[in-house]
């Protein structure tokens, strides 16, 4: 099990892991990229984690905590465009301020069978949204859609240093995506 990250560096360190783990996947992620990324020497960074496996468990590991907050916000409303609102706009959220952690849970769509807790990862999102996804392909495809607009929408957002500004954009384009009229 890995540890609970500490504030501030540990989890500054995570994101920047869990940016490249999802780019680029964990065997073409080396130690030193990922040390150069938090602007620390391979030293440093394996003060803070021991190992790369243990950075790449406990980049997952926030992943899928950020993914139940969602779930545990969002579980006592119906299903719906109200639950969907919601869950897009805390996820939204968690994306502007996380955006490495976010894209790493989102890589489960783009890269399956990387991890082997995958099929838990997509249990969290199909309950999140209230869906079969063998039953109901097209609301699977548009939530998918959704999910993969708000991951490169926040990810520019954070790019362009326009968090604020987008966020009201991004949430109507995912909230558009799923098929639901803005009220």
């Amino acid at each position: 099990m890995p540890r609970q990250p500490r504030t501030g560096v540990d989890e500054k360190i995570l994101d920047a892991a869990a940016a490249l783990f999802a780019r680029h996947g964990f065997e073409q992620t080396s130690l030193k990229s990922l040390a150069d990324a938090v602007g620390l020497s391979k030293a440093g960074l394996l003060h803070h984690f021991p190992s790369k496996d243990a950075l790449f468990e406990a980049a997952w590991e926030q992943s899928r905590v950020l993914t139940r907050h969602v779930l545990d916000q969002v579980s006592s409303l119906p299903a719906g465009s109200e639950r969907d609102r919601r869950s897009l706009e805390l996820l939204t959220d968690y994306a502007l301020d996380r955006p490495g952690l976010v894209s790493l849970l989102f890589r489960t769509m783009t890269a399956p069978g990387e991890d082997p807790q995958q099929a838990q990862d997509e249990l969290l999102l199909n309950e999140m949204f209230v869906i079969d996804p063998e039953k109901e392909l097209p609301r699977a495809v548009r939530i998918v859609g959704a999910l993969s607009s708000m991951a490169v929408l926040t990810l520019l957002a954070n790019q362009q240093g326009e968090k604020s500004t987008w966020r009201p954009l991004i949430l109507a384009t995912c909230y558009d995506a799923l098929g639901h009229q803005e009220a």
